[in-house]
């Protein structure tokens, strides 16, 4: 029973559920201008979370298959769980995440519906076609700082931190696509790195990379946040991605993307540190 939790639970990829959970709450903090309920920043994070986490499960499901070439360790390919179990495990997930959103209120609710629809797309669908599924997880990723915003009923401020979160999640997204391109080939799945080849995904992902350390000037230089973030940013998160760029050039094995994968949600934390400190 306990090798039977821990599987369930790994299958929702604990890190992310807690990021999430994290970003939400980041982005109702930087948005609050009046009266606010903690007990509802709190419940969005949770909900959050738990969308993220039926998200990942539907993914494991649909992408069995796939997973027994890219991540055979993971429970679905490796039998420790039947995929009855993990559905019921989704069901359960979405059904609370619902719930809980209607309580912070009408707008939550509605994106947490929308979010839902779009990751069981994303899986069923959406990944399978060229760029389009890399758009959606870093819009849903962003997505999750407008709805810190929403439980406090102040979106605006979390637009921008949304943006930086879109453009790092959508270089991720890439490089994860570089590292299961054998496994989605066999599995029928045409990703970027397949339709266009890793040369130029490298390039897609340096020019990317340029374009968010450019970004992450304008907040400070137009006195939108201030010393703390700019410390982070050029210390930190910065040079990691510089680091990204250039280790990906060297070595696109899989052992290496799967570094730098987790290098890229390090830095997420990174921003989320220095957005939060620079307000």
């Amino acid at each position: 029973m306990i090798e039977k939790i821990k599987s369930l639970l790994q299958l929702t990829r604990p890190l992310n559920v807690v990021i999430t959970f994290f970003v939400v709450i980041v982005g109702a903090v930087i948005s609050v201008e009046q009266d606010y309920s903690s007990l509802k920043i709190i419940l969005a994070g949770i909900s959050a979370g738990l969308t993220a986490a039926a998200g990942n499960v539907i993914n494991d499901v649909i992408d069995i298959n796939a997973d027994k070439i890219n991540h055979p360790e993971r429970p679905l390919p490796s039998g420790k769980l039947k995929s009855s179990e993990a559905i019921v495990e989704y069901a359960l997930l979405i059904a609370s995440a619902l719930f809980i959103s209607a309580y912070v209120n009408s707008e939550a609710l509605i994106i947490v519906i929308v979010t839902s629809v779009l990751l069981f797309l994303y899986s069923y669908r959406l990944k399978r076609i060229p760029f389009i599924g890399n758009l959606t997880v870093a819009f849903l990723t962003g997505l999750a700082f407008i709805y810190g915003g929403i439980a406090v009923n102040n979106f605006t401020n979390a637009i921008i931190p949304a943006l930086f979160a879109f453009m790092i999640n959508l270089i991720r997204e890439i490089i994860k696509d570089m590292q299961d391109v054998e496994g989605d080939a066999k599995a029928g799945i045409v990703t970027l790195p397949q339709k266009t080849g890793f040369d130029k995904v490298k390039t897609i992902v340096m020019l990317l990379s340029i374009l968010l350390i450019v970004s992450t000037l304008i907040p400070f230089v137009y006195k939108i946040y201030n010393i703390e973030f700019f410390v982070i940013a050029m210390l930190l998160v910065n040079p990691l991605l510089v680091y990204v760029v250039k280790s990906l050039y060297e070595d696109h094995s899989q052992k290496n993307l799967n570094k730098l994968s987790n290098m890229l949600k390090l830095n997420m934390l990174f921003g989320l540190i220095a957005i939060f400190l620079g307000r």
